[in-house]
């Protein structure tokens, strides 16, 4: 709760059941308000901005009256800091990593689903990374990028004619190869959902060699 504004109090103490029992649940905590016009499942993914704010709750399970407002709410945003904050080199997917791997998540699930429209991305974890390469001689210590792959553990919200809006949890995999020959360069997508990032990540190496049919190992 240390992202919350500061405390107010308001007229009445709410009486919704749903509160009541999540404030008898959460004894010396608090209840957040869920802004419905963001997050269908208020039991799901929540992101930040859906939040309104939160009830405080005394040591019986009781809401005091006290709420403390979201100084964050409003329409969630995308976040894609854990993916280029790491001091990793991201230069295979172009000038902005971010727009390159939202771009490819809304490929895949426009792969599925013609109409599909992205809301927001929020990348929930440092992505797992890999990349290899080759000298270019056998007496030059300057090394040739030929590979890179990446695991991204994702939130995000989408929307379709047919069903409206869904918030999907899972791990985005890209891998490229031959990125020493550009005109040789091939890449893949992976869009799995309901994954964590050690079940992807251990996945990433035989996915990014599966690419190019070789065997062997490389410089990882």
């Amino acid at each position: 709760m240390g992202w919350f504004g500061s405390r107010s109090r308001r007229e009445g103490v709410p009486i919704e059941p749903a509160l009541l029992a999540a404030a008898a649940e959460n004894p010396g905590g608090s209840v957040a308000e869920i802004d419905s016009t963001y997050v269908d499942d208020p039991n799901g993914y929540v992101p930040p901005e859906a939040i309104r704010g939160a009830w405080l709750v005394d040591s019986s399970g009781k809401p005091t009256g006290e709420y403390q407002e979201n100084p964050r709410h409003g329409v969630p945003q995308d976040d894609f800091s854990r993916l280029t904050g790491p001091d990793h080199w991201l230069g295979w997917l172009g000038d902005d990593p971010a727009i390159a791997v939202r771009e490819g998540i809304e490929e895949s699930l426009r792969a599925q689903v013609a109409d599909a429209v992205v809301e927001w991305v929020k990348i929930l974890e440092t992505p797992r990374f890999l990349t290899g390469g080759r000298r270019r001689s056998e007496d030059d210590q300057v090394m040739l990028v030929t590979r890179a792959a990446l695991a991204a553990p994702f939130a995000l919200s989408v929307r379709t004619t047919q069903h409206g809006r869904s918030i999907l949890l899972g791990v985005f995999s890209w891998a490229a190869v031959n990125l020493a020959s550009p005109e040789a360069r091939k890449d893949r997508h992976w869009f799995d959902l309901g994954v964590g990032l050690d079940w992807a990540g251990e996945r990433l190496q035989e996915r990014i060699y599966e690419l190019d049919g070789e065997d062997g190992t490389a410089d990882l």
